[in-house]
């Protein structure tokens, strides 16, 4: 698919989801998988493609216990392999859908099967905010990935690869990675940000609700290969509401958070925080930036129901992957983990700051 899908949200969608459906007939892992899990997050994907997943989730589990009680090698990727033994595990008829909810000002879901999710690089505690490309570890250019584009083109004055979201949590969620073969790591240039900002003010114009999310090394990233997360979402989300002072309202915000409304005083921002070699995340939307200092990945054990608050818990909408905790979860909850989260210690603008 060459002609970009970025005209309307309706046509997005429908491009979306007409993606997904080849994917089906390649009969592999990885694939159902993917599949699998934005069936279970998207409604309308689960019943576009809800009765061939079932029949080939009974078909692989057959080839995979047949492969195991001959004692026959088998060639999957491993953590494709392990994800698909957590669901045999409990059968894939017992997948829960997500859910949503607010609590105060937040979004909370409860998104069962990204906690089957592989932790990667995401879990380990990092050594600063860069580490050079490298090739062993996981990244986009390795070949199985090249089965789960949703569309490769120009976008914004560069040649882009937009992958479906194996474990999405987020709306039309893809991820966008410029100049793959570059083989960038996960550290941010003055011409990348730069990047996201004009792609933001293109897709604006025609997606109301484009979003770009992006966690640096150190800040819950699992992948050390440059990468944004698209997402086309119908709410705006928490951090963007006008009652908090970064936004010129009243309330304080529980994490840090810098706004900004211009490119070029974002990237100060960012900068300052390269120099201090402090982990962060970022959302941008068009015309607006929201940064967020955080604590780096292993100085502070996330909570039980999470894998670790990424751009999205920073920006209010938090994932879950416990049914209790999504039920109990309350407002002082959400707002006391993004204290946590935040490098609140680390000489940081205090929460609330904003730059213009």
């Amino acid at each position: 698919m060459n002609t970009p899908p970025f005209c309307d949200t309706e046509h997005l969608r429908h491009a979306f989801i007409a993606g997904l459906r080849p994917l089906l007939a390649q009969q592999s892992l990885g694939a159902f998988i993917l599949l699998a899990a934005n069936a279970t997050f998207d409604p309308p994907v689960l019943a576009a493609l809800g009765p061939e997943l079932r029949t080939q989730y009974a078909a692989l589990l057959a080839r995979y216990r047949g492969a195991l009680a001959a004692g026959l090698p088998l060639s999957e990727v491993e953590e494709d392999l392990l994800v698909f033994l957590k669901i045999a595990a409990i059968d894939f008829a017992a997948l829960q859908p997500t859910e949503r909810r607010r609590i105060g000002p937040w979004q909370v879901q409860f998104n069962h099967l990204r906690s089957f999710r592989p932790k990667r690089i995401s879990q380990q505690p990092p050594q600063g905010i860069s580490a050079p490309f490298e090739e062993r570890a996981f990244h986009f250019n390795k070949p199985f990935m090249q089965r789960e584009i949703f569309w490769r083109g120009e976008l914004g004055g560069l040649g882009v690869d937009l992958y479906y979201n194996k474990y999405p949590f987020a709306e039309l969620h893809t991820l966008l990675v410029p100049e793959r073969e570059r083989c960038l790591p996960q550290y941010l240039q003055r011409a990348q940000h730069d990047y996201a900002w004009r792609v933001m003010e293109q897709l604006g114009t025609t997606l109301p609700g484009a979003g770009i999310g992006y966690n640096s090394y150190g800040a819950f990233a699992s992948v050390n290969h440059l990468h944004f997360q698209l997402y086309v979402g119908s709410a705006a989300l928490p951090v963007e509401d006008a009652r908090w002072q970064h936004n010129g309202g009243s309330e304080p915000y529980p994490a840090a958070c810098t706004a900004c409304s211009d490119s070029a005083a974002a990237w100060q921002a960012i900068a300052a925080l390269h120099r201090s070699a402090t982990p962060y995340s970022l959302l941008y939307r068009p015309g607006r930036l929201w940064l967020f200092p955080r604590r780096p990945q292993g100085m502070l054990a996330p909570p039980p129901w999470s894998s670790g608050f990424t751009w999205s818990e920073m920006a209010g909408a938090i994932v879950t992957f416990n049914r209790t905790a999504y039920a109990e979860l309350d407002d002082a909850a959400v707002a006391a983990c993004l204290r946590e989260a935040a490098a609140q210690s680390a000489g940081l603008p205090p929460a609330g700051n904003s730059a213009s």
